[in-house]
């Protein structure tokens, strides 16, 4: 798989769980938000397999989601 294949298939997941946010009602996130989200413990740890990426992405809590944001916010560290 080329690096390319990659971030298109990582690009689609996280739009895939943005687009599940928005029909629990959260509509304004956005797939580069999950990934922002989802990404953030690889800057320490550094890029896992693929698997575990696709794990982390399909399993992202809403909570755990809103929990970043807010984060994020007080931060102001932008996408």
């Amino acid at each position: 798989m080329t690096d390319e294949e990659l971030s298109r298939m990582i690009e689609e997941l996280c739009n895939s769980k943005a687009e599940e946010f928005h029909l629990i009602g959260y509509e304004h996130v956005t797939g580069q938000e999950v990934w922002a989200c989802v990404s953030e413990k690889y800057n320490t740890k550094g890029q896992p397999e693929l698997h575990q990426m696709v794990n982390d992405i399909l399993s992202l809590k809403v909570m755990k989601f809103m929990n970043f944001m807010t984060i994020s916010a007080y931060k102001g560290t932008p996408f």
